[in-house]
């Protein structure tokens, strides 16, 4: 008996359908996915808008441009040592000032009570040592004038002994007498070693205390200086002779102590400073020599400070003048130049350009022998230099690089050029 075959189920119409549509979604998916990696690995830009610069080897002139400005070469800070209320103001922002010149005055009425009360009381304490210090010298005279007068009654005793021994053995003075001038030459004679031992014990004191008197009345009396120095500080003076600026104060104003008053640049020439790129942090030493141009000569200058402190990718250097200060030079004014990081040397040498900023000099796109496209290539720098970049592995000399901007380029291993 025949029996009906089944038919499989991958020869179904419906299933061989089903599979060409997700053999054709398959394809159409490796296809778009191919697109994207296509887009994702090349970009197209017109030739005119690229910069393409040789490789060629030469001479690598080390060095970094100098933006640097004049700055005073010293500025002495006014402060108020003493505040209060402004009585006078004698000078004015700009004025040209004398060391030792007046410039303003305050008024402090508690401050002046207060030097009174506190001088009175130091000035009663110094003379209260002044007063013991002369006691211990009047002490010391009257000792020794005690002994020099017990000496000379042992001495006036001694001769009127021996003229009475004479007269008693004579009968001419009565045995009284006699005994009464030997009593009080012997009273002196025992007398005299005691006056000695006290002068002496006396005097090892007042020697041992007179130094410290002494010390002491030294630092009242110079903290009685520092007293009356506040009054004096209520007149603000120069301390040094320059230019006297930022300072704007009127009559009448009310500063504290410790707040900022102005300032003077002192006449003592000037310097300059310049922010150089983190890169060559490592490179820049005090020393170094560098020149700068004014009135279209150029000047020496040499490196006198590194600020090792990074702020905004940039260092401060100062730099100061090689021989005479330049005449006419102003505060702030900006001067171009360079300075020397080492001497010149042969090396394969490629342009500087914008596309450091985006690459880190660690890669680079390359052109090929037709110029139709560049490829992304691993390349190796040494040195830089605002005009020179020094190959050192990645490039031959003859090929071309582009040495523009590589905005767009990042995610892209290749550029084809339009014309």
């Amino acid at each position: 008996m025949d029996r009906p075959i089944a038919t499989p189920l991958w020869r179904r119409k419906h299933m061989l359908a089903a599979a060409g549509v997700a053999g054709a979604v398959v394809v159409l998916s490796g296809a778009g996915l191919a697109m994207v990696a296509d887009a994702r690995s090349s970009v197209r830009v017109p030739a005119q808008n690229v910069t393409l610069s040789a490789v060629t080897p030469g001479v690598f002139h080390d060095f970094v441009a100098l933006r640097a400005t004049a700055q005073p070469k010293d500025v002495i800070y006014l402060d108020a040592l003493e505040g209060g209320q402004v009585q006078q103001v004698l000078a004015q922002a700009g004025d040209l000032v004398k060391a030792g010149q007046p410039l303003l005055t305050f008024r402090n009425t508690e401050l002046e009570l207060d030097v009174l009360d506190r001088e009175g009381r130091l000035v009663e304490s110094i003379t209260q040592l002044q007063t013991y210090e002369k006691q211990l010298e009047d002490a010391r005279v009257a000792n020794e004038k005690a002994a020099a007068q017990i000496e000379y009654d042992i001495t006036r005793l001694q001769r009127t002994a021996e003229r009475r021994d004479s007269l008693l053995a004579k009968g001419y003075v009565t045995q009284d007498l006699h005994e009464q001038v030997h009593d009080e030459l012997d009273h002196n004679r025992k007398l005299l070693p005691l006056q000695l031992a006290t002068n002496a014990e006396q005097e090892t004191l007042r020697k041992r205390q007179l130094p410290q008197i002494q010390g002491e009345i030294a630092t009242l009396q110079e903290s009685l200086r520092v007293t009356r120095a506040k009054l004096e500080n209520l007149t603000v003076r120069a301390p040094v002779a320059g230019r006297l600026t930022d300072m704007d104060i009127k009559p009448g104003e009310i500063r504290n102590r410790g707040q900022r008053l102005g300032q003077i640049v002192a006449d003592t020439g000037f310097k300059l400073q310049a922010l150089i790129d983190e890169y060559y942090l490592g490179r820049v030493l005090v020393g170094e020599a560098g020149s700068v141009t004014i009135d279209n000569r150029e000047v020496p200058v040499r490196v006198t400070r590194v600020d090792p402190q990074v702020k905004n990718a940039t260092f401060q250097v100062d730099f100061a003048f090689e021989g005479a200060m330049p005449r006419g030079l102003l505060p702030g004014q900006a001067l171009e130049g360079r300075l020397t990081l080492g001497g010149d040397r042969s090396a394969l040498i490629l342009p500087a350009g914008p596309f450091l900023e985006r690459s880190g000099g660690d890669w680079a796109m390359v052109l090929d022998a037709s110029g139709t496209r560049a490829d992304r290539r691993h390349i190796r720098i040494g040195r830089r230099s605002p005009e020179q970049v020094e190959v050192l592995g990645g490039l031959k000399a003859g090929e071309r690089v582009i040495t523009s901007d590589y905005a767009g380029f990042e995610k892209v291993d290749r550029v084809m050029l339009s014309k």
